[in-house]
């Protein structure tokens, strides 16, 4: 029988990372110096996550998924997108702002890539003083007035950069330029792509002293010109009660708040279920699975097939809710 399944984290040295995925997320192991980003649930190519509990432990996440399917992943979600996971899950950690970019939709990234397109969720986790991000452009533009701002050094005034607040969301989809800011740390949820088109990187070396690449031509068959202006994400947040955050094509999040048990029917839903913790420690119990415990900084895997889960907290727990629509 299936059971909740938690991965081995896979960390990413990135240029603007720091220590909060070790120092606040608690993570364990050998993180690298500069750990920008903590990869929770993965199919990307060459970043594959590991099952870390039960009898599927050292099993990677294509292999369970080649084997179980839609018990896994659930019927539909099988039908359309086979042994590929189709979620990729992180922890992201910015020391530093992250370079100014913008990813491909679906048929972008096929025609050129071969790969999914790029859309995602930004949920903060903390933030320091007066911490930013850019999400979309402040005004209208046309793709001329861009090349000519970039040209110029002034593409920074056209960006819609807003400060930021734990407990906000921010949704990203394709074509949207965009950008975490220092200070910030984040649980993001997004398709399983790898494919980004980077615009401006604050002059910054790479950690081998090197200018890293820009993407511009390839960035204006994509970018969406269009002002974003209220660009918060709003959802009710009722205690002990799942609340909606949002709901597109590619996925689905909702937040549960909660210091008493939890009952939760996954009857109606074909797809698995991700569970991720920034908030509190809880176990998740489910048919006659032992319980696997949950706390700040880590994900669980609910598979399709686990239909009935208590969620019991062991202090206040906040969890981010994720799946697949139908």
């Amino acid at each position: 029988m299936l059971y909740p399944l938690k991965f081995k984290p896979i960390y990413k040295e990135v240029v603007w990372g720091g220590q909060k995925i070790k120092q606040t997320l608690n993570k364990k192991g050998n993180l690298p110096q500069n750990c920008g980003e903590s990869w929770e649930i993965s199919a990307i190519e060459g970043s594959i996550s590991v099952v870390d509990n039960g009898f599927l432990k050292n099993n990677n996440l294509e292999e369970i998924v080649e084997i179980y399917m839609g018990e896994l992943v659930g019927e539909s979600v099988y039908e359309k997108f086979g042994i590929e996971f189709p979620l990729l899950i992180k922890f992201i950690d910015a020391a530093d702002d992250l370079s100014v970019q913008v990813h491909p939709d679906n048929k972008t990234a096929e025609e050129k890539h071969n790969a999914y397109g790029k859309s995602e969720m930004w949920y903060v986790l903390e933030t320091e003083k007066d911490a930013t991000l850019i999400n979309g452009f402040s005004k209208k533009i046309d793709s001329e007035q861009f090349l000519k701002l970039q040209e110029n050094g002034e593409l920074k005034n056209v960006l819609n950069n807003i400060k930021v607040q734990p407990g906000q969301v921010f949704n990203i989809p394709a074509g949207r330029i965009h950008s975490i800011g220092k200070g910030i740390l984040l649980a993001e949820v997004q398709q399983t792509s790898d494919v980004t088109y980077r615009i401006y990187d604050w002059h910054r070396k790479d950690l081998k002293g090197n200018y890293r690449e820009l993407h511009t031509d390839l960035a204006l068959d994509v970018l969406d010109f269009e002002p974003c202006i209220d660009c918060k994400v709003k959802y009710e947040n009722t205690k002990n009660k799942t609340n909606e955050i949002l709901k597109n094509e590619f996925f689905a999040v909702n937040i549960l708040d909660f210091d008493k048990k939890i009952e939760k029917d996954y009857f109606h839903l074909d797809s698995f279920v991700i569970y991720i913790c920034v908030e509190g420690d809880a176990e998740i119990l489910s048919d006659d699975n032992e319980a696997v415990s949950i706390k700040k900084g880590e994900t669980v895997l609910i598979p399709a097939d686990l239909k009935n889960i208590v969620l019991n907290p062991k202090t206040k727990t906040t969890i981010l809710e994720v799946y697949v629509q139908n």
